[in-house]
């Protein structure tokens, strides 16, 4: 027998064939961590997004951490940062998600001539804020705008771009812009002492009540010389 040529062989055989690298023979390889397949993305990106609207719900902005978010959606704090970058930009995606009902409002002033905008804009507010579904993600935007600098700025920037600048669009008044934040600004108002604050008998008044006082002011902020 050749020096050395049979064990050679064998020791081929066994370290090739029977123990494969990654310990496939025993199981599957474990997870890498990093960015999913393309056809895990927009699933992953989603569970993130409402573990997110969750966190922000549940501790507030200051509170909430990348690393938590990350922990509730079942992933790796590095996938937040990929798919949503820090963490104001992780509260920016989650706030207009939530927020996305109230962008509505410049469209449902807009059904009717200028005469009724008060109402019209008066009483959609409302409804969104009387139904639980969209109340509980919007009280949960205005608390961490109202306790932190940082999400203040965010829920500022959203709320000018989105949703004042196209109310004052409809005004075609001067000082439109100055109209439309004053008329925002009562609505907002009415809304952290009734829902937030619980002042009464504010709280439990009837909605139809105040919105037959509301909307006059709020058509005069909008239209009255």
């Amino acid at each position: 027998m050749p020096e050395g040529g049979t064990a050679s062989t064998g020791g081929t055989a066994s370290t090739g064939d029977s123990a494969p690298a990654g310990g496939t023979a025993s199981g599957p390889p474990a997870r890498r961590r990093g960015r999913p397949p393309r056809t895990e993305s927009a699933g992953t990106r989603d569970r993130i997004l409402t573990a997110a609207r969750e966190e922000f719900s549940a501790r507030g902005y200051e509170k909430t951490s990348v690393r938590g978010i990350a922990k509730a959606a079942g992933v790796d704090s590095a996938l937040v940062h990929h798919y949503f970058g820090t963490k104001e930009q992780v509260f920016e995606a989650a706030v207009e998600v939530a927020f996305a009902p109230a962008l509505n409002a410049p469209d449902a002033a807009a059904e009717g001539s200028l005469d009724g905008i008060g109402e019209r804009l008066t009483r959609f507010i409302f409804g969104i804020w009387e139904n639980p579904t969209t109340r509980t993600p919007l009280l949960a935007i205005v608390r961490s705008a109202v306790n932190n600098d940082t999400a203040a700025a965010v829920f500022r920037r959203l709320v000018a771009a989105q949703l004042l600048r196209r109310i004052a669009a409809q005004v075609e008044l001067p000082d439109a812009e100055l109209r439309a934040e004053l008329a925002a600004a009562q609505l907002v108002g009415c809304a952290i002492l009734r829902y937030v604050i619980k002042v009464e008998p504010l709280a439990s008044a009837d909605p139809e009540q105040l919105i037959a006082r509301l909307a006059p002011v709020v058509q005069g902020h909008l239209t009255a010389p």
